[in-house]
């Protein structure tokens, strides 16, 4: 039976983040968020990034989507934002949070996911994760992601005992708990995880 992976994940919601005291505690991977929508940037992305990394943890970095917007934008704002922190190394990690539809129906949230998973596979070389809630697809936002590793936010479920909501038929990371930081695990090892990272062309 394959071990559970920890992780956490934060935003500019956490502030300052000691990831030595997180890397000590057994935290093995993170997500950090990156961007949002076209036009904002989390003002502790590039800290996070680095502290993720001085801390050997597996580093992911994540995009907020804002459907209403372009997509193309959105991920061009994302992988600038990146860069502009060191760029992607081996192993690291991208998702795409989706979880706000902007008032738009699921199927036109839906395209634009696609699109957006589409556009930063092509160009950053790396499978985005989809971060989602079980309702949230189930209402249809999500169609057509099968193909994309499942990030999901189950936090009344036991930890690593998620609802798969469809399109998907398994789960990749299960976010079990927000309570005082975001929890995750993965299942499978540290080698497991970075296989569904960035690889250098």
């Amino acid at each position: 039976m394959k071990k559970l992976l920890h992780g956490i994940d934060v935003s500019n919601w956490q502030g300052s983040v000691d990831w030595s005291e997180h890397a000590d505690s057994g935290i093995s991977f993170a997500f950090s968020k990156a961007t949002e929508g076209g036009g904002f940037t989390d003002k502790w992305f590039q800290r996070n990034w680095h502290g993720m990394r001085e801390s050997w943890m597996v580093c992911g970095a994540y995009h907020f989507a804002r459907p209403k917007g372009d997509p193309a934008d959105q991920a061009q704002h994302f992988l600038r934002t990146i860069r502009a922190a060191g760029g992607l190394r081996k192993g690291d990690l991208i998702a795409l949070d989706l979880e706000a539809d902007d008032g738009l129906p699921p199927d036109q949230v839906a395209r634009y996911a696609r699109r957006w998973c589409r556009i930063i596979e092509k160009q950053a070389g790396v499978r985005p994760f989809v971060y989602t809630y079980t309702w949230f697809a189930r209402s249809g936002n999500c169609a057509g992601l099968a193909e994309y590793p499942l990030w999901i936010a189950s936090p009344a479920r036991p930890r690593g005992e998620p609802v798969v909501p469809r399109p998907w038929n398994d789960w990749t990371i299960h976010q079990y708990s927000n309570s005082p930081v975001d929890r995750n695990v993965f299942h499978g090892s540290r080698e497991d995880l970075t296989r569904l990272g960035y690889h250098p062309r």
